[in-house]
């Protein structure tokens, strides 16, 4: 959904505790929308258990073991003192970014053949926003 000058706002629902959500899609729509041929593409997170990154959209044992890795990097228990029990997926977060940017040529996402833009859940089930900023440029 369109909320401002190219600026698109997403709502979604995770399933699990930790996941990661193919929102591709969500991009190319807001890139077509907005009818921007060049430019570039910004996709933001407003959470602070979440994330954004792009990695290999084809064999979905990378987004496996990438999630086992980030686990064995920041345990879902540890000696964590935050009163919620979730740091763990506010260190995920922090560690894989709020935000990524894609150039846009033509019309389309410049990505490799492989790419997918993912939304990362480390504390859920949840409804969560994710904001897509199309420039022209």
């Amino acid at each position: 959904m369109r909320t401002s000058n190219n600026t698109y706002e997403y709502s979604l629902r995770t399933n699990k505790e930790q996941e990661f959500i193919d929102i591709t899609n969500f991009v190319r729509k807001s890139v077509e929308e907005s009818g921007i041929e060049n430019g570039i593409v910004v996709v933001f997170s407003p959470h602070t258990t979440a994330g954004i990154t792009i990695n290999e959209n084809a064999d979905p044992d990378v987004v496996r073991d990438i999630i086992n890795s980030l686990n064995h990097i920041f345990p879902v228990h540890g000696d964590y003192k935050h009163a919620e029990g979730n740091s763990h997926a506010h260190l995920k977060a922090s560690y894989m970014g709020s935000s990524c940017s894609v150039i846009v040529e033509n019309g389309k996402l410049k990505t490799g053949i492989w790419q997918g833009i993912y939304f990362c859940e480390f504390d859920g089930p949840r409804t969560r926003k994710v904001f897509v900023k199309v420039i022209e440029g």
